[in-house]
């Protein structure tokens, strides 16, 4: 037990030798400068009276974003580990596959603690908006354009695409990249799609339909 205990604490101090280590290094000061304007915008709507809270929050966002970086930068060093053994193809994958378990596994554990964090300063609703502040608002923007294009969603099928967004979000928030972000989004897109089209519903002329009301509506 005593042996294990000693292991645990190990790879902690080597894991805080690592962030320690990154955040001092060059650049990264102007990366936090970047993240805190970024952070800003986001808190901004949110009306925190409180001058000491608003930073507080600010920085909160400021941090999530340098340590999702952070987690960007390790796994690309790991993969270009990997690339430069010029492993045959299927050894190579399973490589790839480890490092990007473990590259969400983190992202998840990190925003789990930062939402925990938020919590402690905002409400509910306010955690909400930063969410999507982090996500570029594609879930409120995506969920009213389906409702717009399908009047006719029963309310369990409203459900089911607000979830599948949702989660989507929780995902896309820990992304490093834009790219990264949407492509979270798309990747539910998809499944919402074959939901509805599974619902029976003809997607393409649903968004035909929807594109001569929105036409008639600008008229």
């Amino acid at each position: 037990m005593a042996r294990v205990s000693k292991v645990c604490v190990l790879s902690l101090l080597i894991f805080f030798a690592a962030l320690n280590a990154w955040s001092q290094a060059p650049g990264n000061d102007d990366y936090l400068k970047v993240a805190r304007e970024r952070a800003y915008k986001i808190v901004a709507p949110l009306e925190i009276g409180d001058s000491v809270k608003f930073y507080r929050v600010r920085d909160k966002i400021a941090q999530e974003y340098a340590d999702i970086k952070r987690i960007d930068d390790q796994k690309a060093t790991a993969t270009a580990a990997i690339k430069a053994k010029n492993l045959e193809k299927t050894a190579a994958e399973a490589e790839f596959k480890k490092v990007n378990d473990a590259s969400e596994q983190s992202r998840a554990a990190l925003n789990k603690k930062f939402v925990q964090s938020l919590s402690k300063d905002l409400s509910a609703q306010q955690i909400e908006k930063v969410k999507d502040g982090l996500t570029y608002n594609v879930l409120p923007i995506t969920y009213k354009a389906h409702l717009d294009m399908i009047p006719s969603l029963r309310e369990d099928e409203k459900k089911y695409i607000y979830d599948a967004l949702v989660e989507a979000r929780e995902h896309a928030m820990a992304a490093g990249s834009s790219d990264a972000k949407h492509g979270w989004f798309g990747k539910y897109k998809g499944r919402i799609n074959n939901y509805l089209a599974a619902k029976g519903y003809d997607l393409k002329k649903e968004r035909e339909d929807w594109y001569e009301r929105t036409k008639a509506q600008k008229k």
